[in-house]
């Protein structure tokens, strides 16, 4: 026989076994739970063939990586990694499958738990044996497709990770909790994010306990959240806030130098003054609150999304605003210019009242001087300047810079 000749691969699964209990006698547990943290979870789970590899499983903080609970057996996984991958840092819990939930919790909707009462039951307190979890993601939402986990009630377990980093909650329609649950459970949490939640409650005071860790807060289309925006302004790490659809209350004018110092980006309500499609109360007021948005935008300039911009953040002036009139239907004019718009021609901001499709307008308030004269953003400014005033009718209400009074408006369009 040739001594020369290569020894034959393992192929059978003792070869296997006894070249991974050979290698665990070489490497210490530590030393493999290193290595194993640089494998993905499902890695690991492969590579425990021996007993010293499942004890540095156990040990091994697993880098974040996409678990989706959204099955039953997706479920039974994380059921087994509960006691042999504890260290797990990420997890989305979405649907089980048909004719399954989770266990109800404290409070639960009535109505849902008797339409669910024959549904398989499987238990969530499972979670909390990931007590190093750092990302956990409930529900998401796929183009028109809602992936909603099947919860119903107060679950306390879902909101107590002293390590968690990232939470987010999208369209759960029966899953109860409160901002005083989230922040005291989840005291080192970086992002929360809330979207089309009924059930979440609170005010947004309670996040003040977050204040040295919070950098992203959107909580969207949540209409029992309440509180004054000015309670987080002082959060010297807050990045994005986005409020929009809640009941929070403030006043975009409070906002000073000092206030949100590294805040980039941001979205209000229109329960807060200045927010999006808020409604003034008064022509007179609208100024300040020009003034105040240029002063963000110098300091933030993508602070607002370009949609926000574009759409001029939905402002009008309302219809209970004492300043407020109707059109003249009787002969054929055009609408009083009780709506807002912003003008951007190059660099030069400003902004003017306009009709209700903006196909007429007042005379533009400019925020920005003029670019000089000899600089190349002047011939781009009175480039764009020129596009828009062919888009835009600045004729029919010439020489005003705000709405005319109801009496003025009437004699404008009985004389064109």
């Amino acid at each position: 026989m040739n001594s020369s000749a290569p020894a034959p691969a393992p192929n059978s699964r003792n070869d296997m076994h006894f070249v991974d209990e050979t290698t665990a006698e070489e490497v210490s547990v530590d030393e493999v739970a290193i290595i194993f943290s640089f494998l993905s979870h499902a890695d690991i789970m492969r590579a425990r063939v021996c007993k010293a590899w499942r004890d540095a499983a156990k040990k091994t903080l697993v880098p974040p990586s996409d678990f989706v609970v959204d099955s039953v057996r997706s479920y039974n996984a994380m059921r087994v990694m509960a006691t042999s991958l504890p260290n797990l840092q990420q997890i989305a819990l979405y649907h089980l499958g048909e004719g399954h939930k989770y266990s109800d919790g404290e409070d639960p909707d009535e109505e849902r738990a008797a339409v669910t009462a024959n549904y398989i039951t499987h238990d969530i307190n499972v979670i909390s044996s990931f007590r190093n979890l750092r990302v956990l993601h409930i529900n998401t939402k796929l183009r028109w497709e809602i992936h909603e986990a099947p919860l119903n009630g107060r679950y306390p377990v879902l909101f107590d990770f002293p390590l968690l980093r990232e939470l987010s909650v999208t369209t759960s329609d029966y899953l109860k909790f409160d901002l005083g649950m989230v922040s005291a459970g989840c005291p080192s949490l970086k992002e929360l994010n809330v979207i089309f939640t009924d059930n979440l409650t609170g005010d947004l005071s309670s996040l003040r306990v977050l204040k040295d860790t919070l950098e992203e807060v959107t909580i969207v289309n949540c209409r029992k959240v309440e509180g004054d925006l000015m309670d987080l302004a002082d959060f010297p790490r807050l990045k994005e806030l986005n409020l929009r659809g809640t009941k929070v209350i403030g006043d975009i004018r409070d906002i000073t130098e000092g206030d949100f110092p590294a805040l980039g980006r941001l979205s209000l309500p229109d329960t807060v003054r200045g927010g999006m499609d808020y409604q003034f109360q008064s022509i007179s007021d609208v100024p300040s609150f020009m003034h105040t948005i240029h002063l963000l935008l110098q300091r933030a300039p993508t602070l607002f999304r370009k949609s926000c911009l574009s759409n001029n953040f939905g402002w009008s002036l309302s219809v209970d605003s004492p300043d407020w009139y109707d059109w003249d239907r009787g002969n054929g004019s055009g609408r009083p210019p009780l709506r807002l718009r912003f003008i951007q021609a190059g660099s030069r901001l400003g902004w003017c009242w306009c009709t209700r499709f903006y196909a007429e307008s007042c005379e533009i308030n400019w925020l920005d001087p003029e670019p000089s004269r000899d600089s190349d953003e002047h011939e781009i400014y009175i480039e764009e300047l020129h596009r828009i005033e062919r888009d835009i009718d600045f004729v029919f209400y010439s020489g005003y810079h705000q709405p005319p009074s109801e009496e003025e408006y009437r004699r404008i369009v009985w004389i064109r």
